[in-house]
């Protein structure tokens, strides 16, 4: 028989369900939530009352007091005023919970942000509110080195699907020095057009395009490509118009994008239904195949300082393995080895230049777990520290911590 518990209760405390995996040997929480919030992070340092107000996606916030960063349970994306509201109502609580009234709040420095404007909205309330606004991957990486005690500076790498930038362009591709007042961008994948916007996240179809056009010209969309007969000609000639013209097509140095441009070049996921899909059907076919013998060609060039992954060689291998009839399972693992092995040159590059063996991993890419041990591992026979989340998520749900600790510095 079939049982069903009914009341008609109100539920005080929402609190979803944790999500966590075993990774490298140890658990790695993907969703903090019941049975670990609000169990505090204990800090290397004593801290001020802060309230950091996380990430758009995936939201947490966190409230910082002596030794102990208190952080919220999942809350949802924060996309509307009902998921806002759950925000506020846990807020209050874990004010009056641990007594606290925080004067210094840290935000994202994303200006359309829901948290961007909540934090705004608490300083127009009480003019003797502080704000601090944290940059995404900063705060990511500093998430990282906070959970592991890690207080001097470090490499950083973010991977994740978008960050505003300091450019203002839309950032996911990030190598950083990093300590935990300030950071410095040292490499980025290269930017490419994100053809409408938002459109191109839940259509990977676009990305493909954008990524074909912009790296290997015209030409390209012209090849014998599978993933190109599902789209009608008016909206292929829309999207390039819009990426030669500029209408409606940010910059993005994105890994989670190219993950899904790769994905929809190789006629995967054309359209997705949730978020990640088109990356985590990507790893899944990789998952099929052994271990390839080669990898594809990447270059790294330095312009004004800065390093950038020039995408052109992989993209022009990718299509020329797609044409022979190479199958797709070892197309995805040899794109998964050379991302990984990519991001190990980069790596040490930086190390160079900077004297720094300590690698700090942080963004919701490494939540892929063959390309996040692949990546372990060529950092580490590079002879490089690398350090990874483990209790607290690599996903924008750690967002909060890291904003807290950056704003406890930079107020000290």
């Amino acid at each position: 028989a079939d049982y069903f518990l009914v009341h008609d209760r109100d539920i005080h405390v929402r609190c979803d369900d944790s999500v966590t995996m075993i990774e490298n040997g140890k658990p790695q929480v993907i969703r903090r939530a019941r049975g670990y919030a609000p169990d505090p992070v204990l800090l290397p340092f004593k801290a001020r009352e802060v309230l950091a107000c996380g990430a758009q996606l995936k939201s947490t916030f966190c409230i910082t007091k002596d030794q102990y960063a208190f952080i919220s349970q999942h809350l949802g994306d924060l996309e509307n005023l009902e998921t806002l509201s759950h925000f506020e109502h846990m807020l209050d609580l874990y004010q009056k919970l641990f007594r606290l009234q925080p004067h210094i709040i840290a935000h994202d420095k994303h200006p359309d942000y829901l948290t961007t404007r909540f934090a705004r909205e608490l300083k127009n309330r009480d003019a003797t509110i502080e704000l601090i606004p944290v940059q995404h991957h900063h705060a990511h990486i500093v998430s990282c080195l906070t959970e592991n005690k890690v207080t001097s500076p470090a490499l950083g790498v973010a991977f994740d699907g978008s960050g505003y930038g300091e450019d203002g362009c839309i950032w996911g591709g990030e190598f950083f020095l990093v300590d935990h007042a300030s950071c410095h961008r040292l490499a980025h994948l290269e930017y490419v057009p994100l053809p409408g916007g938002e459109a191109a996240i839940k259509k990977p179809y676009r990305m493909a395009i954008s990524y074909l056009l912009t790296l290997l010209g015209t030409d390209a969309l012209g090849k014998s490509l599978s993933f190109l007969k599902h789209i009608g000609p008016g909206e292929k000639s829309i999207i390039e118009r819009q990426i030669e013209k500029g209408i409606n097509t940010p910059l993005t140095s994105s890994a989670g994008r190219l993950f899904d441009g790769v994905s929809a070049l190789m006629d995967i996921v054309k359209e997705v239904d949730y978020e990640g899909q088109a990356a985590v059907w990507l790893e899944m076919i990789a998952g099929e195949s052994s271990e390839p013998t080669k990898l594809y060609p990447f270059e790294i060039e330095e312009k004004n300082g800065v390093k950038i992954v020039r995408l052109k060689k992989i993209f022009a291998a990718i299509v020329d393995d797609l044409i022979a009839g190479v199958p797709q399972p070892l197309i995805a693992a040899t794109f998964h080895q050379t991302l990984a092995q990519m991001t190990a040159c980069v790596c040490q590059a930086c190390s160079r230049a900077t004297g720094i063996r300590q690698v700090a991993l942080s963004g919701g890419v490494f939540q892929n777990r063959l390309f996040a041990t692949l990546a372990r591992r060529y950092l580490a026979d590079a002879g490089l520290t690398v350090i990874t989340h483990s209790a607290i998520p690599c996903n924008d749900g750690g967002i909060s911590l890291g904003q807290a600790v950056v704003a406890n510095y930079l107020v000290m």
